[in-house]
């Protein structure tokens, strides 16, 4: 195997030759400043990414990250009625908590968990079929989560 291709230590993804994690993300993220139209699953996007990712997250910033993804694709809450529902309650000049990690407080699962969609599939699926993929992405994370017990 060369000695380039590795996994990744957050999600699991494989990462051939040098590739990273956040390759994947800026790729997605230009897929959308490109195509603006793309931004329609923006919020889904940076979501799923982020809860593969826990260690980019504080504590409380996953917490809160799981309940979004259980609004978005369980209930079906739009990110208009989201913005609505929370803006004084996340209001950073309002909250106690930090979104984003720090030295004392990183995101983690209590067990590993194994997921079947990361943001290389996404990638690997194209611009063509970005929005399909972000959404079925979503579903997976979610089912995922669900199943590890991480949301009831």
């Amino acid at each position: 195997m060369n000695p380039m291709n590795q996994h990744c230590p957050s999600c699991g993804a494989y990462l051939p030759d040098g590739v990273t994690c956040d390759n994947h993300f800026h790729q997605l993220l230009f897929w959308e400043a490109e195509n603006p139209a793309l931004g329609i699953v923006h919020h889904l996007m940076v979501l799923c990414y982020h809860l593969q990712h826990p260690p980019l997250y504080s504590a409380e910033g996953l917490a809160e990250g799981k309940k979004l993804l259980v609004a978005f694709v369980a209930e079906g809450v739009s990110t208009e009625e989201m913005r609505r529902r929370n803006r004084d309650r996340v209001d950073s000049g309002r909250r106690s908590w930090k979104v984003t990690a720090r030295p004392d407080s990183r995101g983690a699962y209590q067990q590993p968990v194994r997921w079947m969609m990361t943001a290389a599939d996404v990638v690997a699926g194209g611009a063509d079929r970005y929005c399909d993929n972000v959404q079925a992405w979503a579903r997976s994370v979610y089912d995922t989560l669900r199943e590890s017990g991480e949301i009831l």
